[in-house]
C-alpha cells in the first residue's frame, strides 16, 4: 500500500518546477520559467506593424496564427544587434496570449532549485528591475531570471494585447 502512495505522489509532482530556459542577451545569461515556453524557432520574416512600441518588431505568421514579436534587447533599452543564425524566437504563452521573444542565442534548459534563487538586487528605481524575478545560481554562474508576466503585461503590452483582440 505504501508503494502506491509513493507512486501517486511522484505522478503529482510538477516536472517543470525549478526548470528554466536559459539564453544569452548582450553577453549576459538570462532564464525564463520553462512552463511558459511553447517552442523555440529560428528568426524569420517579421511584418512591421505601425504604431507599436519600439520593442515590438512586428508580427509573424506561425502556422496560421498571428504572433507579436518582442525584441528583448529593445525592451531592456540595450543597443540593437543584427540578427544572425544564432538569433532565436522563444514563443511563450501567458494567460492565453502568445508572444515571440527575440534573444541572441538560446542556451539550455537548466534546473535551478528555489533555494538557489536569490532576490534581485535593488540598486536603482529604474523600471527594468521590475522584470527580474531573481538571480539563479548554477555552480559559479549567475542567471538573471525574468518575470515573464511583468515582461509581457506591463502597460504597453496590455495595449498590444487589446489591439490584437480587436
Amino acid at each position: 500500500m505504501a508503494e502506491n502512495t509513493t507512486l501517486s505522489n511522484f505522478e503529482d509532482e510538477d516536472t517543470q518546477k525549478d526548470k528554466y530556459l536559459t539564453f544569452h542577451l548582450a553577453g549576459e545569461d538570462y532564464g525564463i520559467e520553462i512552463q511558459y515556453v511553447i517552442e523555440i524557432i529560428g528568426i524569420q520574416n517579421i511584418t512591421d506593424v505601425p504604431d507599436m512600441p519600439a520593442f515590438i518588431r512586428g508580427v509573424i505568421n506561425l502556422r496560421g496564427k498571428v504572433v507579436p514579436i518582442m525584441d528583448v534587447r529593445a525592451r531592456f533599452g540595450m543597443p540593437d544587434r543584427a540578427y544572425d543564425d544564432r538569433t532565436c524566437i522563444i514563443v511563450v504563452n501567458i494567460d492565453t496570449t502568445e508572444v515571440g521573444l527575440v534573444v541572441d542565442e538560446v542556451s539550455e534548459v537548466a534546473d535551478i532549485p528555489e533555494n538557489n534563487v536569490e532576490p534581485a538586487p535593488r540598486t536603482s528605481k529604474k523600471h527594468g528591475d521590475s522584470y527580474i524575478q531573481g538571480m539563479g545560481k548554477i555552480n559559479k554562474e549567475v542567471k538573471i531570471l525574468l518575470d515573464v508576466h511583468k515582461l509581457l503585461f506591463s502597460g504597453e503590452m496590455q495595449e498590444l494585447a487589446a489591439s490584437l483582440e480587436e
